[in-house]
């Protein structure tokens, strides 16, 4: 009998082991969260996607060595800047039970075809660069942190009609964003009594512009409005100085890059646009993150794009924790939509009631080799 006691006492003690290693288990699981990052690791625009990879990963060290009550660990999947293998990763995304957001894409084309997993999912999605109108548009858990050419357009047409360029021509890569760029920079000229004599769109990676700017320039333009990244943006400004046009050049914060002045040189020289991010700012918390990117880059500088992935990584981590102890990836997504003053390195952040990132942009000028705010 005693025997038996003592062997039921072993049982039952061996199974309240069994179970508080069980629990420990379970609660050592959960203090780790998943959020997954879909972005373009290889291909034509891979040098975006390793810069937003490499501004995650200081944003989540710094996360992770802060004393939270969880770590945060970042699943990167390559998507190439493709549609069809942004779709892929989405769904590879959504059935992993354990991520409860989503950073990225990129581009508007592949984070909106994304976006549509991930709608029919409930998964929360912020994209730290898609600023096409229609983005936050497909359902209540897209969310971003950059402005949209709804927003942008209209801004930079006041600013170019405030300094006297009534008819301006417009040129943008022939894109979903691109297209987005014309109209809402076209929408905004014509809001404000200005006239855009000249647009058209062009392939992505167009090595000869001469032909373009020739048609453009028969327009006789007071100025040019560009919809570009840095790198095509480079080839057409070389090319408008080999020809010896004079016309002012403006573009939209996608070109805000220290390798446009280093790929265009000289040719960069005069051109004006805006951007939410200058690393020159000597607020303590953007200097930090310039300190830190440049130990992880060589000594060089941060673009805009870089600084919207750190704020879209902090932005999510903060809404993680917010969520937690149990950050569904519904109540990550309401604690998003409550994002309110979020002070990034991009300036601070509010989430409208539809998901549009409420920021301010600066102007911009290339003066001397570097990017310098302009009062107007």
């Amino acid at each position: 009998m005693t025997a038996l006691k003592t062997a039921s006492l072993a049982a039952l003690m061996t199974a309240a082991l069994a179970g508080t290693a069980l629990t420990t288990g379970t609660a050592l699981a959960a203090d780790t969260v998943k959020i997954g990052y879909q972005l373009p690791l290889t291909g034509e625009t891979a040098q975006y996607g390793q810069d937003f990879r490499k501004a995650a990963e200081i944003a989540l060290t710094e996360f992770n060595a802060s004393g939270k009550p969880f770590k945060a660990e970042i699943v990167f999947e390559d998507s190439r800047s493709d549609a069809k293998e942004g779709t892929n990763i989405a769904r590879k995304f959504v059935d992993d039970k354990a991520i409860v957001g989503v950073l990225g894409d990129f581009t508007s084309g592949v984070s909106m075809a994304s976006a549509q997993v991930y709608k029919d999912a409930g998964m929360p999605q912020l994209s730290q660069t898609a600023s096409h109108p229609d983005y936050t548009k497909i359902s209540k858990y897209q969310f971003r942190n950059i402005a949209t050419q709804a927003q942008e357009g209209p801004y930079n047409a006041k600013w170019m009609l405030s300094k006297g360029y009534k008819n301006i021509a417009v040129i943008a890569e022939q894109t979903d964003w691109g297209q987005s760029v014309v109209s809402g920079f076209t929408d905004g000229v014509k809001a404000n009594g200005g006239t855009v004599v000249f647009s058209e769109f062009f392939n992505r990676g167009l090595k000869d512009y001469r032909s373009l700017i020739s048609k453009l320039e028969r327009a006789k333009p007071d100025a040019i409005y560009t919809g570009f990244f840095y790198e095509d943006g480079a080839q057409f400004l070389r090319q408008v100085q080999q020809l010896g046009i004079k016309t002012p050049v403006y573009s939209t914060s996608a070109a805000y890059s220290p390798k446009l002045i280093e790929l265009a040189g000289e040719a960069a020289e005069g051109v004006h646009l805006t951007s939410n991010f200058l690393p020159t700012d000597p607020a303590p918390h953007i200097q930090h993150f310039v300190t830190e990117w440049k130990a992880a880059s060589n000594g060089a500088v941060p673009g805009q794009f870089p600084a919207q992935a750190y704020d879209a990584v902090r932005i999510m981590l903060a809404a993680v924790e917010k969520a937690y102890p149990n950050p569904t990836r519904e109540k990550v997504r309401d604690a998003l939509a409550e994002t309110k003053d979020f002070a990034g390195v991009t300036g601070k952040t509010s989430f409208s009631a539809d998901r549009e990132a409420e920021k301010e942009l600066v102007k911009v000028e290339v003066k001397g080799g570097a990017f310098v705010p302009v009062a107007d």
